[in-house]
């Protein structure tokens, strides 16, 4: 399994997990999809981004990055959302499956957007993590 993916499969698993979270946001509204949700509020599994890491030593370290999209039709509700995921994230120790470690996870940024409908707030939400791959 690719590092990126065990890393969202890692994600996923913790916020299904966290009791905090899914008082915010239903299980069956946290998957993995792109464009705009069909149910509020949801969590969608976005993009993706593994960079190598330049200072590692073994040369198996990676850089890998999760985008999150948050969609609700409240901004408050939103930014809860997004701390939810801070709070279930950092800290954290994430199981890699296919024998990737992921040394750290931090959230490097959250950002809410307002929706040019005047109803629908988006927040992004980027997921950081250090991972060792799998030889």
């Amino acid at each position: 399994m690719a590092p990126d993916r065990a890393l969202q499969r890692a994600l996923l698993a913790r916020f299904l997990a966290e009791p905090a979270l899914l008082a915010l946001v239903p299980a069956a509204n946290i998957i993995d999809g792109d464009g705009a949700p069909q149910r509020f509020p949801s969590i969608l599994f976005g993009e993706g981004q593994a960079v190598r890491e330049p200072q590692s030593l073994c040369g198996r370290e990676r850089r890998l990055y999760a985008t999150l999209h948050v969609w609700t039709k409240s901004a408050p509700l939103a930014r809860d959302i997004a701390d939810g995921i801070v709070a279930a994230v950092e800290g954290a120790t994430l199981p890699l499956e296919g024998g990737h470690r992921a040394v750290t996870a931090i959230v490097s940024s959250s950002r809410l957007l307002r929706d040019p409908d005047g109803e629908t707030s988006h927040g992004v939400v980027t997921v950081e993590s250090l991972v060792e791959v799998a030889r």
